[in-house]
């Protein structure tokens, strides 16, 4: 199977990325911020279970540092950059745009759940390797939204893409570079650099497919690359068997991390309890 004309990489980038969030943490963000003293915590936690609005947030932490050279690599220290006012115009836009949540061939409380899973496993595992556990979580958070955009403004493609392979399978970027020209990474990594997101940040999520193609492989991606992996088998539920035969084991090597050591990672960080239901 062949795609008729997929969309050029540059083209799509163009688009404006509207990207859905969870419409129960969007209420629970604009209760909380009409509070006369919101809780920064309760903000971090909330922000941080959202891709789109997690994405929000370091969009405008660094376009106010980008023009100072400064850049902000996590939630939490976004947070603390910007004021409450553009918080509550952040959340209000996300409001605005909460109408369109339908996509076809797209689970998107999967998608959601999936991210979260990754941007915890992330933290976990560059705690191990002694990397940067906020820029990590902040990375697996973000590292789908190239998927998502392609699904709204692409969706013929995407969902063409989706017959022959799941979205959540960690061949999907191998054959969406056959059939398109290029994995849903690069346009993550595009959308992250329109963001002004710091440059080690973005060239993690250019190689998070292929991390020992780096000209100097950076840890944190490497622990992208496993967290997402170990997201998706997780999700399809793959047994024993399948995650020996599909972990990156040169990646492990890279990074020091056989399989059984992620996989008792995922299971520490899986069973933590969390403070927010992100199923809608």
């Amino acid at each position: 199977m062949s795609l008729s004309r997929p969309m050029d990489l540059a083209a799509l980038l163009s688009l404006p990325a509207s990207l859905p969030s969870q419409p129960r943490t969007v209420a629970l963000l604009a209760s909380e911020l009409r509070k006369p003293e919101p809780s920064l915590r309760r903000l971090c936690q909330l922000f941080s279970t959202d891709p789109a609005l997690a994405a929000s947030v370091l969009e405008s932490a660094n376009e106010a540092g980008f023009l100072m050279g400064q850049s902000v690599p996590g939630v939490p220290e976004a947070l603390v950059v910007l004021p409450q006012a553009q918080l509550r115009q952040l959340v209000h836009e996300a409001l605005a745009g909460l109408g369109g949540q339908n996509l076809r061939g797209f689970d998107l409380p999967t998608f959601w759940r999936h991210s979260l899973e990754t941007a915890k496993l992330a933290r976990t595992l560059a705690t191990t390797v002694q990397s940067h556990g906020s820029a990590a979580y902040a990375l697996g958070l973000l590292h789908g939204l190239g998927q998502l955009h392609i699904h709204r403004v692409a969706p013929n493609q995407a969902v063409k893409v989706s017959e022959l392979v799941s979205p959540w399978d960690p061949q999907r970027p191998l054959l969406e570079s056959q059939l398109c020209g290029y994995a849903f990474s690069l346009v993550t990594a595009g959308l992250a650099q329109s963001w002004h997101l710091p440059p080690f940040m973005v060239d993690a999520l250019q190689y998070m497919h292929a991390p020992l193609s780096q000209a100097q492989f950076e840890p944190l991606t490497g622990v992208l690359h496993l967290a997402a992996w170990r997201a998706s088998t997780y999700i399809q539920r793959w047994d024993e068997r399948q995650l020996a035969v599909s972990f990156p084991s040169e990646v492990g090597l890279a990074l020091g991390l056989d399989i059984d050591m992620v996989l008792r990672q995922a299971s520490i960080d899986w069973h933590a309890v969390s403070g927010v239901d992100v199923q809608v």
